[in-house]
C-alpha cells in the first residue's frame, strides 16, 4: 500500500506543534478547519470538518486515536474522508510525530493505506500534493505566533 510522508523543521517548542493538531482555534488557525471533535487520548475520536454550511459539511476526516504519547506522537486509525463527490474513502493510518532530537523540533507526517485505482489515485494524488503546503502554513503560523 502507498504512503504519502513529509517532514519539516519548525523552530518553536515541540509542545506547540504538537497542540496545532489538537486545539481547535490552532487548527481553524492555520488549517482552516471549522469543527472538531478531539478526544486527545488512546480510543478518543478525531474529526475534522471544513466547509461548513448551516445544513452540511464540504469534507470531513475522521478516526479513533490509536497511539497518543503527549508532545511526541498522535496515531489516528480508522482515519476516514468524506467527501460528497467521492466514495468513502479509508480507512488511512494517520500519523503525526514531533521529534525533539535535533537543535530544531522536527515535525513527521505520514498517511498511509492508500488502495488503488479510482478515487483512491486522486486522493492520493491531493494528499501528496497538498501536504508540503499545508506544513509550511503551519510552520509559518506557529512560528510567526511564537515572535509575537
Amino acid at each position: 500500500m502507498k504512503e504519502v510522508k513529509n517532514s519539516i523543521n519548525i523552530d518553536v517548542e515541540p509542545e506547540k506543534i504538537f497542540m496545532a493538531f489538537l486545539e481547535p482555534k490552532m487548527l481553524r488557525d492555520w488549517w482552516g478547519v471549522e469543527k472538531t471533535l478531539i478526544e486527545a487520548r488512546e480510543g478518543g475520536s478525531y474529526a475534522l470538518a471544513w466547509g461548513v454550511s448551516e445544513d452540511s459539511f464540504g469534507y470531513v476526516t475522521t478516526g479513533l486515536i490509536k497511539t497518543y504519547r503527549e508532545n511526541e506522537l498522535l496515531e489516528v486509525g480508522n482515519f476516514l474522508y468524506f467527501n460528497p463527490k467521492m466514495e468513502i474513502l479509508g480507512p488511512t493510518l494517520l500519523r503525526i510525530e514531533v521529534s525533539n532530537d535535533q537543535h530544531i523540533p522536527a515535525l513527521t507526517i505520514c498517511q498511509s493505506g492508500y488502495l488503488e485505482g479510482g478515487d483512491w489515485d486522486w486522493y492520493y494524488e491531493a494528499v501528496n500534493e497538498s501536504w508540503p503546503v499545508v506544513m509550511q502554513y503551519l510552520k509559518t503560523y506557529l512560528e510567526k505566533i511564537t515572535r509575537q
